[in-house]
């Protein structure tokens, strides 16, 4: 019998079908003008909700699923390092998917997409906005209309964040075995012949790009008390990438899904009896010590054109208030590329 359980593996969401998810702590940017990748400044602690039945909101036991601790206006961003195999991934925000900006669904879609395309999204930030950007995931209560639940719908009744994976099919999943076999194959005799090249030459073996894994030298390792949810904050440059599989590739149905509940650092201490983390870190004082911003780019896949739905989706400062902490642009060097370096234009000449 397939297992449709969704596990914690120390603060890692482990969905049915090979799909781990981290929620990671970062930077809050500025909101107007578009910046590069914040770094991870460690993973949010996730507990299961059903281990605490007399300290929870009856609503949230009759959901289910896990809780993690944020703080007002903090920023986070979702991390699928760790994802075995493909998966179609649906991400919601208040049960507004964050990819298509469309009600929350049991199917997927391609027209418009309505999920990501895992492992070749490595993580996700914000909600899709096109042209190569995405708006930061910011933490808001519920009430003012400032989630992103509340500017599509016109009601804050869910919060929180929503998983749903679905696997390859059967057939699909049969050809991807059989295409892993012939590249592993092919990569250990690539690796035969550069361990030759290095002998001779004295060559180093390449690097690998780094990983959203440790922090901060590379991205990552983000009666009821009142809900929260997220709205938005500033504009970076991410991609969400166009599915190059056909819909029948995937599944029809989930294998699993997961509420995430988003709560205050003192709901958190009275819920679970832990110390929240501490407040989130001055990103003025982390430019100012030189420590990295980021840059992303898959020179193979193709950018999601953005939806009307999201794209009207104002930033939580129009409703909390203008953002009084400061903003220092990083330099030039700060800014560290990931994957594939875009690279300078060559010049041509006469010849």
């Amino acid at each position: 019998m397939t297992d449709t359980a969704v596990r914690i593996d120390g603060n890692t969401l482990r969905l049915p079908g090979g799909v781990a998810v981290r929620f990671v702590r970062t930077l809050r940017l500025p909101e107007t003008g578009t910046h590069p990748l914040p770094p991870g400044l460690g993973e949010f602690p996730v507990r299961r909700v059903g281990d605490f039945p007399d300290t929870v909101p009856d609503e949230w036991r009759a959901r289910g699923g896990v809780m993690l601790p944020v703080y007002l206006r903090e920023a986070m961003w979702l991390s699928f390092a760790g994802t075995a195999r493909p998966a179609a991934l649906q991400v919601g925000v208040g049960k507004v998917c964050a990819v298509s900006g469309k009600p929350w669904s049991d199917r997927l879609s391609q027209q418009p997409q309505n999920y990501l395309a895992l492992p070749r999204q490595p993580w996700l930030d914000g909600i899709n906005t096109g042209k190569g950007t995405v708006r930061q995931f910011v933490a808001v209560p519920l009430g003012l209309g400032a989630t992103v639940e509340g500017q599509v719908t016109g009601e804050e009744v869910w919060g929180g964040v929503q998983l749903q994976s679905f696997p390859l099919s059967e057939e699909a999943l049969a050809e991807y075995h059989r295409q892993e076999r012939l590249r592993q194959e092919r990569l250990g005799r690539e690796r035969t012949r550069s361990r030759r090249s290095a002998g001779a030459f004295g060559a180093a073996p390449p690097m690998a790009a780094a990983a959203p894994g440790a922090a901060p030298a590379a991205r990552g390792r983000r009666s009821a008390p009142a809900a929260m949810g997220l709205g938005v904050g500033g504009s970076m440059r991410q991609e969400v990438y166009l599915d190059e599989r056909p819909l029948r590739d995937w599944a029809e149905n989930p294998a699993g899904r997961v509420f995430v509940h988003l709560v205050t650092p003192p709901q958190w201490h009275r819920i679970t009896g832990e110390a929240p983390p501490p407040s989130p870190v001055d990103r003025a004082a982390y430019t100012r010590a030189g420590l990295p911003w980021y840059d992303y780019y898959d020179q193979d896949a193709r950018d999601l054109a953005p939806t009307d739905t999201l794209e009207a989706v104002k930033p939580v400062g129009d409703w909390l208030g203008d953002d009084l902490e400061p903003w220092q642009q990083p330099s030039p060097g700060q800014v560290v590329p990931l994957k594939d370096a875009q690279g300078k234009p060559v010049e041509d000449g006469d010849w």
